[in-house]
């Protein structure tokens, strides 16, 4: 059994916040999806194209800040796992 003692908190960054980016783009696309079609079924005297704005946003900012939240998110919890593995010890992994 392998255990593993320490997290690079700048490692989980990375991680955290390519999964949740990732996450943030398939959110963004089913926003995106849901304002087009609000926007297709909007009244005529109301703005146009606001459908179509809040998709590109959505499609845009949501894997930018669930990336950026996810990263930070990922690294305090390395952060707190290193701090507890120091007290009760590793976990134990089986790589074989």
């Amino acid at each position: 059994m392998a255990v593993v003692k320490r997290i690079g908190p700048g490692s989980a960054f990375k991680v955290g916040g390519a999964v949740y980016a990732l996450i943030g783009l398939i959110i963004g696309a089913l926003f995106s999806l849901i304002g087009m079609t609000m926007g297709a079924a909007m009244p005529p005297n109301s703005v146009p194209g606001l459908g179509m704005m809040f998709g590109a946003a959505a499609i845009i900012i949501l894997p930018i800040c669930y990336g950026i939240v996810g990263g930070i998110m990922a690294a305090i919890t390395a952060f707190i796992y290193n701090l507890v593995s120091g007290w009760v010890g590793g976990l134990e992994v089986d790589l074989g």
